[in-house]
């Protein structure tokens, strides 16, 4: 029977702590029975000068006698560790299911069981009531109910376990103690798990269920991992055992099989991530690094008949989850970006033909970004959730591995921008990771997913957290910055390496957001005295903690260009945009001078993005000013209601901070704000402070101010002006001085949008 809410929450687990604390001292006890036994009666009866019968049959129950002690004492040693390990997970998930019970009655939310281990959340109809719900309670009722039933699935899973742990242990034999021991619980799963997995693709539904269960609350834990990841046999056995669950699971149309097998690699790569990270207590040994290498260039059979994949193609599934120390995932991903540059259709030379029209059977059970049979693409997503790694692996200088993995140290391949450089070539061959046909549009397609990896690779590289990272985070320091540099200048619209993939664009404008506060530091330098006019000064310090550092001018802006011609870059770029121009005019209300300063060069941004969305309608509707017409009204109608929706900006130290409404910008964006100078942390007041000049610069939606802008420009031009004029009234400008703010602003806006007019002619 399932654990139940009611049942987490009402048990009394004091009285499992008395239990355990029991068990502590019958563990001692028998301890010190067993030495007693060992070094008095066994001893004796060892050197006792005997003989016949009786002698023999007496040593042999005094042996025996002392061999039961010991056992007893193993015996309620391995319980003891397991209702130990089992109280203080068990208490600490009493303590978030009981927050998680005082949330529902905040947001007042009925917890409703369904018998079976699982909860629905739902708002209680009251009479009268419309039952409408806003966007903010929908959200909050669905995250309560998928956390609640989470919490109930951790401790049913550790009830099962503890259970069969308990019932290994003793056996069910009241006249032999010598059974199955464990030294915690993470042993006894760890020891049901290789049972399970033994299995392979034998195993059941409800034995596959099993086996997700344990993995899924216990990859992240270092003891669990390595012990399971040891308990495979090897690298090789623990490759071979990925493959044919994969196999298994994306074969034909079983849908509840395929979401096993999704279920599976996640659970494995994060496993694998915490096994091989060096600096866990346990961890794998740096050999399996070696051995993965080693087995990444030959091919493991997984069928009796049938071909065989290559090693790095098994591997990649699982590097997909999992944050990675790069001292494993670097050189793994160096070796197989140098076996591509010397053949970059090696691995999809050797795919297999699909069963039917199959076409996602492979590696990758997800699939997302290909089936599985390009590790290049595999490795890059492995790097785009691994921040620390993805950093190293664009900023260190290569190393170069032979064919078998191992180093060779008399060769070298270039600089510390050799990766980033060799997959920016504009000739770059990305290989179509799908079993479709090599002309098929399907395979046009699946050459994308590449890049698309490389751009999530990059955004870790240059944030300092995994792409998709929930809640977004932000760690940038002088490496990631180095890499955004880079990106600065390989993609933008002066790039002479050429366009960059579309499918990265998204990527992009995610890094532009998250370094809008360097683009806009970057923009003040018209004729290189942005530093003798004070600018360091002028945007004093950034929520994250770093310190402003300049792009080239002409490369910011290019890159705003490139990022803000596409539709989802811009309103990406502009939400930022939004939010950073709130913070710097909320943090400079005691200087009049600076803040003014910082006003202008906002507006010049804000000119950038906004011609650089209408520079790209115009060259996609220059046929049909009809429909140019139409998609400007669109954008204009989209600026209006900037305000709605939510935007997560970035306090100090990195760590997410929801200042309230601005659309357009993606939950996994991170946006640094502005901090007054000396700050150092962003408060709650300074949150509502900057908030309240987003809310005084929103649109409102009344048909008069409908009426006064029209279209993305007008729209645009009135979106520079309003912030500014809400601090020029909160600092006591006078109405003549604001009228004379206001050419300037005017003014610094157009500059922007001049400067994307000239790039515009040049590039006719």
């Amino acid at each position: 029977m399932a654990l139940t809410y009611a049942d987490l929450i009402e048990v009394d687990l004091a009285r499992l702590g008395s239990a355990v604390a029991d068990w502590d001292s019958t563990v001692k006890g028998l301890k010190t029975a067993a030495e007693n036994a060992r070094t008095g009666m066994l001893a004796k009866s060892n050197a006792a000068r005997w003989a016949g019968v009786n002698a023999t049959v007496t040593r042999g129950f005094v042996a025996e006698t002392a061999k039961e002690i010991a056992d007893l004492h193993t015996e309620a040693g391995s319980i003891h560790h397991v209702l130990d390990d089992a109280h203080s997970e068990l208490v600490s998930l009493q303590r978030q299911i009981r927050a998680a019970q005082a949330e529902a009655l905040k947001w007042g939310i009925s917890v409703q069981e369904h018998g079976d281990g699982t909860v629905h959340c739902v708002y209680p109809h009251a009479q009268g009531d419309t039952d409408a719900r806003t966007k903010e309670e929908k959200e909050a009722r669905a995250e309560l109910e998928g956390r609640i039933n989470r919490i109930l699935a951790h401790a049913s899973e550790i009830d099962v376990s503890v259970t069969r742990a308990l019932s290994k242990s003793h056996g069910n034999d009241a006249h032999n103690a010598g059974h199955s021991s464990y030294k915690s619980l993470d042993d006894a799963q760890a020891e049901r798990a290789a049972e399970l997995a033994r299995l392979g693709p034998e195993m059941s539904d409800k034995q596959y269920l099993e086996l997700n269960s344990i993995l899924q609350f216990n990859a992240r834990d270092s003891d669990f991992s390595t012990d399971f990841y040891k308990s495979l046999g090897g690298p090789k056995e623990a490759l071979e055992f990925y493959g044919r669950m994969s196999l298994d699971g994306t074969v034909g149309d079983d849908n509840d099989r395929l979401a096993l097998a999704r279920q599976l690699q996640k659970n494995m790569g994060l496993a694998l991530a915490s096994a091989t990270d060096p600096d866990n207590r346990s961890h794998l040994p740096a050999s399996w690094s070696t051995e993965f290498r080693k087995l990444g260039t030959q091919q493991i059979p997984l069928q009796p008949a049938g071909s065989a994949p290559y090693g790095y193609q098994l591997l990649g599934g699982m590097l997909r989850y999992g944050t990675y120390d790069a001292r494993f995932i670097n050189p793994i991903a160096e070796h197989i970006v140098q076996l591509h540059r010397k053949d970059p259709y090696r691995f999809m030379g050797n795919k297999p033909m699909a069963p039917g029209n199959d076409l996602d059977w492979g590696f990758n059970p997800s699939g997302r970004n290909g089936a599985g049979y390009d590790p290049l693409t595999s490795v890059l997503e492995g790097l785009g959730h691994s921040p620390e790694a993805a950093k190293k692996f664009f900023t260190d200088a290569p190393t170069v591995y032979r064919e078998d993995g191992t180093v060779d140290t008399n060769a070298t391949l270039g600089d510390t921008n050799f990766y980033f450089d060799e997959l920016n070539r504009t000739d770059f061959a990305w290989a179509p990771d799908s079993l479709a046909h090599a002309g098929s549009d399907e395979a046009k397609h699946m050459r994308e997913m590449g890049p698309d990896a490389l751009g999530h690779a990059l955004e870790a590289a240059t944030t300092g957290a995994a792409w998709d990272a929930d809640p977004p985070v932000l760690r940038r320091d002088e490496q990631t910055w180095k890499v955004m540099e880079e990106v600065v200048h390989r993609y933008n619209v002066a790039s002479e390496d050429g366009p960059l993939p579309e499918v990265m664009k998204d990527s992009l404008a995610r890094m532009g957001a998250a370094y809008i506060d360097d683009l806009n530091y970057s923009l003040m330098d018209w004729g290189d005295t942005g530093d003798e006019l004070g600018r360091r000064r002028i945007f004093g310090d950034s929520s994250d903690g770093s310190e402003r550092r300049a792009f080239e001018m002409a490369d910011a802006r290019n890159f705003m260009m490139l990022v803000a011609g596409d539709e989802e870059g811009y309103r990406t770029m502009s939400a930022a945009q939004q939010v950073y121009t709130a913070s710097g005019l909320a943090s400079h209300e005691d200087n009049r001078d600076d803040g003014l300063a910082f006003a202008h060069n906002s507006a010049k941004a804000n000119g950038i993005l906004d011609e650089s969305r209408a520079h790209q309608i115009r060259e996609d509707f220059k046929n049909d000013e009809g429909a140019k017409n139409l998609e400007m009204g669109k954008q204009g109608e989209w600026r209006k209601t900037l305000m709605s929706g939510v935007v997560t900006a970035v306090a100090a130290g990195g760590t997410a901070l929801v200042l309230g409404p601005a659309a357009g910008i993606v939950a996994t964006t991170t946006v640094p704000v502005l901090l007054g100078t000396g700050a150092s942390t962003v408060s709650t007041a300074y949150g509502n402070h900057t908030m309240q000049y987003m809310e005084d610069s929103a649109y409102k939606n009344d048909a008069e101010a409908l009426r006064a802008v029209q279209g993305l420009e007008d729209v645009g031009e009135h979106g520079a002006w309003l912030p500014v004029y809400n601090y020029a009234n909160q600092i006591g400008m006078t109405q003549a001085e604001i009228l004379d703010l206001n050419r300037q602003i005017e003014g610094s806006y157009g500059d922007g949008k001049d400067a994307i007019s000239d790039a515009e002619k040049v590039s006719q």
